[in-house]
């Protein structure tokens, strides 16, 4: 068995509740979404095999000096297969982050037990152009057990019900949410710091754990 992988890197996390730790970033080729916003290009790569990925990385990467393996894509679990036998050989390293749109959750069921925390995107669709909410309610009640938070990129268009939506999902799973603005150009918000207020204030009247992040790899200008 094998898949495309396009991009392996040593970076800084930018995104989240583990912003500034030092990840090892494995980029799986493929998505189940289309996201107006995605900038990502992930569509060309290199085929590897589980053992291959494995031995490449423990032989490029001296593991025990990351916070943790980024799992990202593209959709990682898209390759759900090929992931469940490259984690056993690789498991003990460090520990295991997953970068997932959160719409897949019978194959998050197959390697769960693998992965050490979740980064869950809520897709709204005012700023990515889908509505997902109910397959990331299906997928949010298999993160039972595993350090899961969810991401929420968000713009002006933002409305109401998506604030409403979001808390509540949070508040049902007890999952921290992380609001981040879309970004315009490389290291400029899309809106201003008065209108991320505003919404930071409309997701804590209904669900205190929400904390609003920034891209900070794009402001420090690193992958």
């Amino acid at each position: 068995m094998k898949t495309k992988i396009n991009e392996i890197f040593a970076s800084i996390q930018g995104e989240g509740p583990v912003v500034g730790y030092k990840q090892l970033f494995i980029r799986f080729c493929g998505c189940n979404l289309n996201c107006d916003y995605c900038d990502t290009q992930f569509q060309t790569g290199i085929e590897y095999s589980p053992i291959e990925l494995a031995n490449k990385i423990i032989k490029e990467y001296n593991l025990e000096t990351f916070h943790s393996i980024s799992l990202t894509g593209g959709e990682p679990l898209l390759s759900t297969d090929f992931l469940a036998e490259f984690l056993p050989l690789i498991k003990g390293k460090t520990k295991i982050y997953l970068e997932t749109n959160a719409t897949l959750s019978d194959k998050l069921n197959k390697i769960k037990n693998y992965i050490d925390i979740i980064s869950a995107d809520i897709k709204l669709e005012s700023s990515s152009g889908k509505n997902t909410f109910a397959q990331h309610e299906e997928f949010f009640k298999q993160c039972n057990g595993i350090y899961t938070f969810a991401k929420i990129v968000f713009d002006k268009n933002i409305t109401q019900n998506e604030i409403e939506t979001c808390a509540k999902l949070g508040k049902k799973y007890n999952i921290e949410l992380v609001l981040q603005p879309k970004m315009e150009q490389q290291n400029k918000m899309s809106v201003n710091s008065d209108f991320c207020n505003s919404i930071l204030d409309k997701f804590t009247t209904i669900y205190p754990n929400t904390r609003l992040i920034p891209q900070v790899h794009k402001f420090i200008d690193v992958r």
